[in-house]
C-alpha cells in the first residue's frame, strides 16, 4: 500500500478531483495549507502598501492506494494539476505499514 501525497495550486482541486473520479479513486483527504519551492512567493499592495507575501496558498491532497494503482494515480493527477507554469506543484509516494477501517475493523488493502 502507498500514500500518495499531492502538492497542487488550490484552483486545479475540481479538475483533480475529477480525473480521480473518473479513474476510480473513492476517497481522498484534501488540507489547506501555505509554503513556497522556486515560486518565491509573490508581493501585493494594500490600502497603498506593498507587502510581500513569502508563503502561497496551496492544497495537500492524500489518497491511499495499493501500490499497483501508484502510477496512474501520479500520471491523473499531473495531467490534472499541470499548468506548465512554476508551482503547479509536487508529487511524494511513502509506503503506507498498515491500514485499519474503524468502522468495519477491514485491514490492509480491504480498508482502502
Amino acid at each position: 500500500m502507498k500514500l500518495v501525497t499531492a502538492i497542487i495550486k488550490p484552483f486545479k482541486l475540481e479538475d483533480v478531483r475529477q480525473a480521480l473520479a473518473d479513474i476510480g479513486v473513492e476517497g481522498l483527504t484534501v488540507t489547506e495549507i501555505k509554503g513556497f519551492g522556486r515560486q518565491k512567493g509573490h508581493t501585493e499592495i494594500y490600502r497603498g502598501t506593498e507587502y510581500a507575501i513569502a508563503f502561497l496558498p496551496k492544497l495537500k491532497l492524500e489518497i491511499a492506494v495499493t501500490a499497483d494503482r501508484v502510477d496512474t494515480i501520479i500520471d491523473t493527477i499531473m495531467g490534472a494539476a499541470q499548468t506548465g507554469r512554476i508551482g503547479d506543484g509536487k508529487l511524494f509516494v511513502l509506503d503506507i505499514e498498515k491500514a485499519v477501517r474503524i468502522r468495519t475493523g477491514e485491514r490492509d488493502a480491504d480498508a482502502l
